[in-house]
């Protein structure tokens, strides 16, 4: 009956940790969609500039090679482009996808929509830069709330862990 009781107690310390893991996962995955969306920019503003592709067949070649939510955000933004200008389709698809994104770092990526397809390719480029900028800060917040957070939320759900262990003995 005790070795019972230790092994309740010993799945009770591990899944709490496990908890706590998943937890400060979503700090790893907001900064590695961030990176994954700033180099997609990199990539449509190279298009932009030296190919001439339209912007839905460039939205299609990024969707495949990044990231499964950013590239579905670039893969959604296609598909809208056949009923609606590339800004609006930008920005609804930047709202409609799930992803570990804050609402401060969509509302940098929509800046992205304002020229999208309605400027030069000077025009789009520059406001790829602006937004580059913009993100690089959201960037660097992402990473210091990662080195704050990961390691809080780990060793939170293992002193929880270990506090109902303590309990129930």
């Amino acid at each position: 009956m005790m070795l019972i009781k230790y092994f309740i107690l010993f799945l009770i310390l591990v899944f709490s940790t496990l908890i706590g893991k998943f937890l400060s996962k979503k700090y790893v995955y907001r900064l590695e969609e961030l990176d994954d969306i700033k180099n997609a920019l990199n990539i449509l503003k190279t298009k932009i500039k030296f190919t001439y592709e339209p912007i839905p067949e460039i939205f299609e070649e990024i969707s495949n090679n990044v990231n499964k939510n950013v590239g579905r955000i670039f893969s959604l933004a296609k598909e809208e482009m056949r009923d609606k200008i590339a800004s609006e389709a930008w920005e609804n698809a930047v709202e409609k996808v799930e992803c570990n994104l804050k609402r401060e770092d969509k509302k940098v990526i929509k800046t992205l929509s304002k020229l999208l397809g309605q400027t030069d390719a000077e025009g789009q480029i520059s406001q790829i830069e602006i937004t580059e900028e913009f993100l690089e800060e959201q960037i660097k917040e992402a990473k210091e709330e990662k080195i704050k957070n990961e390691k809080l939320y780990t060793r939170l759900g293992t002193v929880v862990g270990l506090t109902i262990v303590i309990i129930l003995c």
